[in-house]
């Protein structure tokens, strides 16, 4: 009888295997064969490469548009579901009322409706409105007839078919994921209010304009208080990835061994699984462009050919306000409706006014009695991002690639460019504006006070840019611009740690190579962190060291600032930072808003002024009422602190404290809070080279547990060199499908750890030979 129960598992077992094999095979994407596409003119042909990058062969660009929406939501039609609900509203849907309050912040914000506004005046003759109807044909021809995506059928949804709106919501995600002010102004507003402008004069609220800057050629109160916090904490929640910072450079003629320029582009974006670009290769008989591509978004953010390559980082400009509004202030009010999956419908009421949406009535921790406004450019002024990233992806000279540029408005970018004719650019493209002397935006303002709320909008020819400049070279790296009209554009920009170390590496030679500018965008040397580490242990007693704290300084001293996976010393160094702010700043702001000033880019600015500073408010510890700390006694007690919890954490032989164990990443997929799912979906963990603020920046959040979780980093890291554009390189943290059952899901996921590339194929020859070929018939 046990024999047969045994017997009879083991077969339902393998009957299980054959069933999810069949399965898992029935759900893969289609590289090969031929597919009847209704809308087609004539016949197209998709070879997928050795890594799924589709190569798009049409007589006519409609067609190739067509094909491109198709293939792409083969690979990432459950990404787009995700991206295109959240400016919608619209997550509740899928994942339940933990999404409710994300949902209201969202659809409160109003991007839906200026997206209706934006597409109220398109050009419905235009190439930018046609070619992006093919594209949306083409992923409504996949819902019609191709595979519906695992996560659909585990959740039990239906599939949408997709239009202009969803493109523009995802214009509107991308711009608020870059705004800082959300978490910034709340907290200064918070410790003007509590702690005076004492304590604010010290922290690095305004740019130094001593550090490195990108070369240029041309009252509140409580209510602040309930607002620490609140936006990050319903965007935590969001399960598309943010927005964060970038690199990017381009080298001239010049510069270059080959005497043609070289372009480098790694934009930073919060890790998750699918990565967020998708490769796509056009090419037809007047026009080719290899591109990445956001979910949603026919045009590629990110492209090159043979005449010229483009990218972009984060400007990180000031577009967003908060003012504080009179309560007689008029409003219209709209009523709203949020689907909650498995519960009733949530519906709320929406007030919004000259300085847009009251966020009392989208945030549940404010408190209603003092209305806050939000001003935001993005919602305020007429969105041409379609045909913006139409334009930029068409431009037939650098003439026309500027005129393109020039009309973003918001979000905030860094638009790096180069060609083959060895000219060289880097634009400051937002709406740039400037106030009446007096007025600080990185606190709330008062909506009652008409000189607060004056913007004098400036043209674009005012922005910070360069073009062809006599230092051969243009770079970006989330820094601040220098001066224009002697004016510093106000942001929240972030420290020059790696603008100084880009522009260390770019100065000291003259003959780069495509080799060379490889391994520079994987450099894990951090520019300043050895210096600071030094400056702490030069200024701390060491009088009550223990052996084990006496061998951990001695790793430091000997440490170069490297962030290798070998390394010990910064596994030492960012815990120590930590209890350095911590034992600085938390008594004085008290828990939350110290747990805001962590995650906010003001908090990384801080680091090295506050170190460098002998005296300064912060230094003293007010919960020690009989005793004044200083710099020293800060700086002793936080190194205490943190080889205390290593030493807890990995034990006592430094050994086990290597970077490798501490600092580990995983890319999560949208089930990865779902146990039995998550092994399944997400890709990792892996441990990593790189760290906070240097060019290979893998981004977490510091802590003072000794363990850093990486979230962060390059999207794709690419090399572009126009002396062999054939053999130009790139990137992706995961791989190129969403597609979990794909063999193309995660095969670039080790390449990308050990700083490997893969070529970007433009050579008809080679793409041809490719076995995977799909021929899309009329």
């Amino acid at each position: 009888m046990i024999r047969k129960i045994v017997v009879g598992s083991i077969a339902f077992a393998l009957l299980l295997l054959i069933a999810f094999y069949f399965f898992a095979q029935s759900q893969k994407p289609t590289y090969k064969g031929t597919v009847e596409l209704p809308g087609l003119t004539s016949e197209v042909e998709v070879y997928f490469d050795e890594f799924g990058v589709p190569h798009i062969y049409a007589e006519k660009e409609s067609d190739a548009y067509l094909a491109l929406g198709y293939v792409h939501a083969q690979d990432r039609l459950w990404q787009m579901e995700l991206v295109r609900r959240i400016a919608a509203g619209r997550l509740s849907e899928l994942f339940g009322p933990d999404l409710v309050e994300t949902d209201k912040f969202f659809r409160g914000l109003g991007i839906e409706y200026a997206s209706a506004k934006a597409m109220q005046k398109l050009d419905t003759t235009s190439n930018a409105y046609l070619l992006s109807q093919a594209y949306l044909d083409g992923i409504n021809r996949f819902i019609e007839s191709g595979r519906t995506p695992i996560e659909f059928r585990l959740l039990g949804i239906d599939k949408e078919t997709y239009n202009l709106n969803d493109i523009y919501n995802v214009f509107g995600y991308m711009s608020f994921g870059f705004a800082q002010a959300q978490k910034t102004d709340p907290l200064l507003s918070h410790l003007q209010e509590k702690l005076g402008g004492e304590y604010i004069a010290d922290l690095d609220v305004n740019i130094d304009p001593r550090t490195t800057l990108i070369k240029n050629a041309r009252r509140p109160g409580a209510l602040a208080q309930n607002m620490i916090g609140a936006m990050d904490g319903i965007l935590e929640k969001s399960p598309i990835p943010p927005f964060i910072g970038s690199n990017s450079w381009v080298v001239g003629p010049d510069k270059t061994k080959n005497k043609q320029v070289i372009f480098a582009n790694d934009p930073h974006i919060g890790f998750a699984q699918p990565a967020v670009w998708y490769q796509a290769h056009v090419v037809t008989p007047n026009y080719e462009m290899y591109g990445f591509h956001l979910a949603l978004t026919p045009f590629p953010l990110l492209a090159h050919n043979r005449n010229y390559a483009y990218g972009m980082t984060m400007l990180e400009n000031d577009d967003l306000d908060f003012y504080h509004e009179p309560q007689e202030a008029e409003f219209e009010i709209r009523e709203e409706v949020i689907k909650v999956k498995g519960e009733d419908d949530v519906k709320f009421t929406v007030r919004s006014g000259k300085h847009g949406p009251v966020m009392n009535d989208l945030v549940q921790t404010i408190s209603r009695e003092e209305p806050v406004a939000m001003d935001w450019i993005y919602t305020r002024l007429e969105n041409e991002m379609l045909q913006v990233s139409y334009e930029i992806s068409h431009a037939g000279s650098l003439t026309e690639f500027r005129d393109g540029v020039s009309k973003i408005h918001a979000p905030g970018l860094n638009i790096m460019y180069g060609d083959a004719k060895g000219n060289i650019a880097w634009f400051g493209a937002a709406q740039l504006y400037s106030r009446a002397e007096g007025v600080h935006s990185k606190f709330i303002l008062d909506g009652a006070d008409p000189t607060q709320d004056h913007l004098m909008f400036l043209d674009f020819d005012q922005n910070p840019q360069a073009i062809n400049p006599r230092w051969d070279y243009v770079y970006s790296a989330n820094n601040q611009p220098e001066e224009v009209d002697g004016r510093l554009y106000p942001g929240y920009y972030l420290p020059e740690d790696r603008a100084k170390k880009i522009v260390e590496l770019l100065e000291a030679r003259d003959d780069f190579a495509q080799k060379d500018v490889e391994q520079m965008i994987y450099n894990v040397e951090s520019s300043n962190s050895a210096e600071l580490a030094s400056i702490v242990l030069r200024n701390m007693s060491l009088v009550k060291m223990s052996d084990l704290e006496k061998e951990a300084i001695e790793v430091l001293k000997g440490w170069d600032g490297s962030y290798r996976k070998k390394d010990i010393a910064p596994t030492i160094y960012f815990t120590l930072i930590y209890n350095i702010l911590e034992n600085t700043f938390k008594d004085e702001m008290g828990e939350e808003a110290f747990d805001q000033f962590i995650k906010a880019h003001l908090s990384k600015r801080q680091i090295a002024k506050q170190i460098q500073m002998l005296k300064s408010v912060w230094w003293d510890d007010i919960s020690t009422e009989e005793v004044k700390e200083n710099r020293e006694e800060i700086f002793t007690r936080s190194l205490h602190e943190a080889i205390a919890t290593l030493e807890d954490k990995y034990g006592k032989d430094l050994k086990d404290w290597k970077w490798a164990k501490a600092a580990q990443v995983t890319h999560k997929h949208t089930f990865d809070k779902s146990g039995l799912l998550r092994s399944f979906f997400n890709v990792g963990p892996f441990s990593t080279h790189g760290g906070n603020e240097v060019i290979n920046n893998q981004l977490f959040q510091i802590n003072g547990s000794g363990s850093f979780e990486i979230t962060a980093g390059p999207s794709t890291r690419r090399v572009i060199d126009f002396s062999n554009v054939e053999n130009a390189c790139a990137i992706l943290p995961t791989g190129q499908s969403g597609n979990v059952f794909s063999k193309h899901y995660d095969d670039q996921a080790q390449k990308y750890l050990d700083g490997e590339f893969v070529k970007m194929m433009l050579n008809e020859q080679e793409i041809k030979a490719s076995e995977d070929k799909l021929t899309l018939k009329p």
